[in-house]
């Protein structure tokens, strides 16, 4: 607990208007958008923008989150208080973002965080954009995401290191590890115990949608705490009503949810790096492919529920509906702010206070 101390001081530092335990949105593609962003960060956490559909779309989320909050009088005690980054981080998918257009957006925005995940090529990316960021904006802090013990050992021996590691256990939703990842509750102890000495916090993402999981990370090694899932039913989300519907109505994540392909292959998506899979909540399109269909039936199919609205999504739709394993815990729609402050409130009642 003492290194969990000394990190909360250090990270209080970075960033000052963060409250404990810091809970982050993760940088989901396309659907965290600004307006979450800004909620996530205004309720005393913080909010990452995540990828677009092109590097350029990043440029101009960050440009409307810029504009969000200078607008705001709430944030202002906030701006004056960060040495001039913005209070928001943003998120990049090295494989298929463009690296000069990333830190041109970085300059000019200056967000106080950079989340670097899904490299083609391993550590020799990172670094290239590490450098290259903070090149462009020295106060922004880089995160880098792992999922495994040997990408941990390589990025602590490396010449840039991140300001922070995030941790991903294999319960994640989106993109996570697609046969070497292995569950939060064995990963990240592995690595607090590899990373004790680099004093580099550590952030747990996968699995965890309240206070208890966001405690027991606490306990396993953790300074602070990531949820996608748990934000996908935010009201501010840039998501489908019938792709939020669906996360709400499901269940039983092990059953329910499975890592596959599939989907990405029917919306038309290639090109991730061989080591990353998503995982997604079951529908017909998957069970179909395991009867048998041919991809270019389901293929037809699919597209065709994409004229039909939110009724696209559910046990009988066929649209993708990325999402963690701890899908379950999700059970209706609130406001960010709402999220994240319960989330604080029930993990410092399990904790005593923390």
């Amino acid at each position: 607990m003492s290194r969990l101390l000394t990190m909360a001081k250090t990270l209080t530092s970075r960033y000052p208007w963060v409250s404990q335990p810091f809970i982050v949105s993760a940088p989901m593609r396309v659907m965290s958008g600004p307006a979450l962003a800004v909620a996530v960060s205004g309720a005393g956490g913080l909010g990452f923008i995540g990828p677009g559909a092109k590097t350029e779309d990043s440029m101009a989320d960050l440009r409307e989150a810029s504009s969000i909050i200078r607008g705001s009088e709430s944030f202002s005690s906030i701006l004056s208080s960060v040495d001039s980054v913005l209070p928001i981080g943003v998120g990049f998918q090295l494989w298929s973002d463009d690296v000069e257009i990333a830190a041109d957006a970085v300059k000019e925005i200056k967000p106080c965080a950079a989340w670097l995940y899904a490299p083609r090529h391993g550590q020799m990316d990172l670094d290239k954009w590490s450098l290259k960021i903070r090149t462009a904006s020295p106060q922004t802090q880089i995160w880098i995401q792992i999922g495994t013990l040997a990408e941990a050992k390589k990025l602590l021996r490396s010449s840039q290191l991140p300001d922070i590691i995030v941790v991903q256990g294999s319960e994640s939703g989106g993109h996570g590890r697609a046969k070497d990842g292995l569950g939060l509750i064995s990963l990240l102890p592995e690595v607090a115990d590899m990373a004790e000495g680099s004093q580099i916090p550590l952030f747990a993402a996968g699995g965890i949608a309240d206070g208890r999981g966001a405690a027991a990370a606490l306990c396993l090694g953790a300074s602070g705490i990531v949820m996608g899932t748990r934000f996908l039913a935010a009201s501010e989300t840039r998501i489908s009503r019938g792709y939020q519907n669906e996360v709400v109505r499901a269940d039983d994540g092990a059953v329910n949810t499975t890592r596959t392909l599939l989907y990405n292959h029917l919306r038309g998506t290639f090109g991730w790096p061989e080591e990353y899979m998503p995982r997604t909540i079951i529908n017909k399109s998957h069970v179909e492919q395991l009867a048998g269909a041919s991809f270019e039936d389901l293929k037809k199919l699919h597209d065709e529920a994409l004229k039909a609205g939110d009724s696209g999504w559910g046990p009988e739709g066929r649209l993708a509906t990325y999402a963690g394993a701890s899908v379950g815990l999700v059970r209706e729609v609130k406001d960010a702010g709402s999220i994240v402050r319960e989330v604080q409130e029930a993990t410092q009642r399990i904790l005593g206070g923390f």
